[in-house]
């Protein structure tokens, strides 16, 4: 059995799915089921044995204790985070309390759980976390691309916080033998993504006919990874990754945002053109950059490739084309996610219990 935290997420849900997709071993999913975390995205399981969601918080090391004793995963993927960078320059605090406290308390749990176990056991052991290429900062345009040796730069409240978690995991590899992996990826997109990001907010609005927002200029840089490339990798940094290495999970696929938003436009219009026959670019509004706004992130994988043999399967063409195509046919996961019902409905159904699903 694995233990995957943040489970219900958008990456953690797709990697679950994933696994589950390619193997029989079950899967114990920890999520604190916040406004990101759905049990929607994880529907397709419902009734499944192999797995087993429990709603409930990283930092809560009783809890995170329990669950290892009793369930006994032979490895721990850790997705389990606050992740949007807008929502931390309004509220930082709630990204100090999960990314930071709580990987603390979850590394410390953890490591209480690998301590005792015997030998063999213990030396098969594996924590990933899973990061992001935002701890690096921001690159020039004739930048070299991130590598996994890049100086930790953060420059928002989201990726300084994660930044210390990966200093956290390091810490407890190099301090207490602790056998880690981490990961540092470009940003995703795919399904069930939460229409507060660009990709999904895109698709949504256009249907919706509500303004397209572009930050500043919309030249700001982002290699974009498709979220299944991204759990195949991660799958693969488990099986093989080298104890205590990082290793950086790009998609090859640096755009610019404005070429984000008319791609998608353009999809939209061949997809599911506009009752009045008009373009969705004319949906396209610009808006007042956010503050801090990073001008460029770029992922050199090589490292990934060259020890582990990963490369992404999808191109930016290829995988974008899925996503606005999975969004088409399924309105009524975007409808869900969006209700206030439904979220009165999880906490209802989920607070206090730990029942599987």
């Amino acid at each position: 059995m694995i233990l995957v935290t943040g489970g219900a997420g958008f990456i953690g849900a797709n990697f679950v799915l994933d696994w589950l997709s390619h193997s029989d071993e079950p899967v114990l999913t920890l999520d604190k089921l916040t406004y990101a975390g759905n049990v929607e995205n994880l529907q397709t399981l419902q009734g499944d044995p192999r797995h087993t969601l429990v709603q409930g918080d990283i930092g809560d090391r009783d809890l995170v204790a329990q669950l290892l004793t009793q369930h006994q995963p032979r490895a721990v993927i850790n997705f389990a985070a606050e992740s949007h960078v807008d929502r931390s320059i309004h509220g930082p605090g709630d990204f100090i309390q999960t990314n930071i406290v709580g990987t603390f308390n979850l590394l410390e749990a953890v490591r209480g759980y690998w301590s005792a176990l015997p030998a063999a056991d213990k030396a098969s052991f594996r924590f990933l976390h899973v990061s992001t290429d935002e701890v690096y900062g921001s690159l020039a345009k004739d930048d070299p691309a991130f590598t996994e040796s890049s100086h930790i730069e953060p420059n928002s409240p989201y990726s300084a916080s994660k930044a210390a978690s990966d200093h956290l995991v390091r810490a407890w590899h190099h301090t207490y033998g602790l056998p880690v992996l981490t990961t540092n990826c470009s940003n995703n997109y795919g399904p069930y993504h939460f229409p507060e990001k660009l990709i999904p907010l895109l698709i949504v609005n256009s249907l919706a006919g509500k303004p397209l927002p572009v930050y500043g200029d919309g030249q700001q840089i982002r290699d974009w990874l498709y979220v299944k490339d991204h759990c195949s990798a991660i799958r693969r940094v488990l099986e093989a990754g080298r104890l205590g290495e990082v290793y950086n999970v790009g998609g090859w696929n640096e755009k610019a945002n404005i070429d984000i938003v008319h791609t998608v436009c353009a999809l939209l219009d061949e997809l599911r053109p506009r009752a009045d026959g008009q373009p969705y670019k004319n949906q396209i509004t610009y808006v007042t950059d956010r503050p801090g706004h990073d001008r460029r992130y770029a992922i050199d994988a090589r490292k990934l490739e060259s020890e582990l043999g990963w490369k992404p399967a999808e191109t930016f063409e290829t995988g974008i084309r899925k996503t606005v195509q999975w969004y088409l046919d399924n309105p009524d996961w975007v409808a869900h996610v969006q209700s206030g019902a439904y979220r009165d409905w999880v906490q209802k159904q989920y607070a206090g219990s730990s029942s599987g699903q």
